[in-house]
């Protein structure tokens, strides 16, 4: 085997690749960058969609997400009882409306901040609900790649 052989399969053969395993210490392989980002992703998604799963919440969740749903439509049920109480009762409403100007000015600041947290909670917990479901979707959708040893082991590990 001559000098040239020797250097070519030096670089490029003979069941390693020198060349490449140099490269490699100064610039990342890709292919691996890829997968190890898909592997990443499909833990994190799948650890979001079992941490949420609706099907797993306990009796006391169900629970307080119907008292979660009652104060809007109570608000809005309430605002028009108001307008039915004025129209059958104007004395009576009256009455009450008197009770409710003499209300101090920093309670209604209180009962303003308290809807708002609540409002502003609520608000962010849908748009959180949300986020989770398209994660779930993307999830369900992103191909795992084949041949990953560490994926593989990964599976093996979580069905075992």
């Amino acid at each position: 085997m001559g000098m040239i052989d020797r250097a070519m399969s030096l670089l490029f053969g003979a069941g390693n690749d020198a060349l490449r395993d140099t490269i490699e210490v100064f610039r990342e392989n890709a292919e691996g960058r890829a997968t190890r980002d898909a592997d990443h992703r499909r833990a994190v998604l799948e650890q979001f969609s079992a941490e949420f799963d609706r099907e797993a919440s306990g009796g006391f969740d169900r629970f307080m997400d119907g008292v979660n749903r009652v104060p809007r439509p109570a608000m809005a049920l309430g605002t028009l009882g108001l307008f039915v109480a004025a129209m059958i009762d104007p004395v009576w409403f009256s009455a009450r409306m008197a009770g409710l100007a003499s209300v101090p000015e920093p309670l209604w600041w209180l009962l303003g901040a308290i809807v708002s947290f609540y409002f502003g909670a609520r608000h962010q917990v849908k748009g959180q609900q949300f986020r989770r479901s398209l994660l779930r979707a993307a999830a369900a959708r992103t191909p795992a790649p084949e041949g990953n040893a560490a994926l593989d082991d990964w599976r093996a590990a979580r069905a075992g």
